[in-house]
């Protein structure tokens, strides 16, 4: 990791992830009523709280809207999801604003073209370890983790780690409250 990047890391403040190939494997299960099912990893919850119980505010901001993952982001207590989303730059825009956050100190983790946009005009792009080949290209940083494999954990750690807040993440995760309802 290069120093720009762990000092960009160090000064983040809000961490917006897109949902279909990051937070899930990206695949499309349908059934005879519509789309029936989403996978979603239990460590990328695990570190969306942490994250968030340590003054970093979190995002979802995905094109799509289905009950699983309203289901998701109540059960994660994600107070900024944005499902139907069209226009993810003009969201996370729009929400950094509203935080008083600057673009230069939010993270974006996307996977696909149409996240591009937006990945350039924060702080640092972030893209999973198969994410869309030209996402990876320009993407500031390439996880080890593929989509719906633990993006956002490993997100989680990167940040906590150059906020030296590691050690006190996991500390408070082994604990019995870090569970409670959010």
């Amino acid at each position: 990791m290069t120093p720009d990047i762990k000092q960009t890391l160090a000064s983040i403040r809000l961490v917006a992830f897109d949902v279909d190939g990051v937070l899930t494997d990206g695949k499309l299960y349908y059934g005879a009523d519509g789309e029936a099912l989403k996978v979603f990893h239990v460590r990328d919850g695990v570190g969306m709280k942490l994250l968030a119980d340590h003054g970093i505010a979190v995002a979802v901001v995905s094109a799509k809207d289905s009950p699983m993952l309203a289901r998701r982001m109540r059960d994660l207590g994600i107070q900024h999801y944005f499902p139907g989303c069209r226009d993810k730059l003009q969201c996370v825009r729009e929400l950094s604003q509203e935080l008083a956050i600057a673009m230069n100190q939010t993270v974006f983790i996307g996977d696909d073209m149409v996240d591009l946009k937006v990945m350039a005009e924060c702080g640092l792009g972030i893209a999973p370890l198969d994410a869309y080949p030209v996402v990876r290209d320009q993407a500031d940083w390439v996880l080890s983790s593929r989509g719906g494999e633990g993006v956002a954990r490993e997100v989680a750690d990167l940040i906590l780690n150059a906020q030296n807040q590691y050690d006190d993440a996991y500390s408070l995760a082994a604990t019995p409250g870090f569970e409670r309802k959010r």
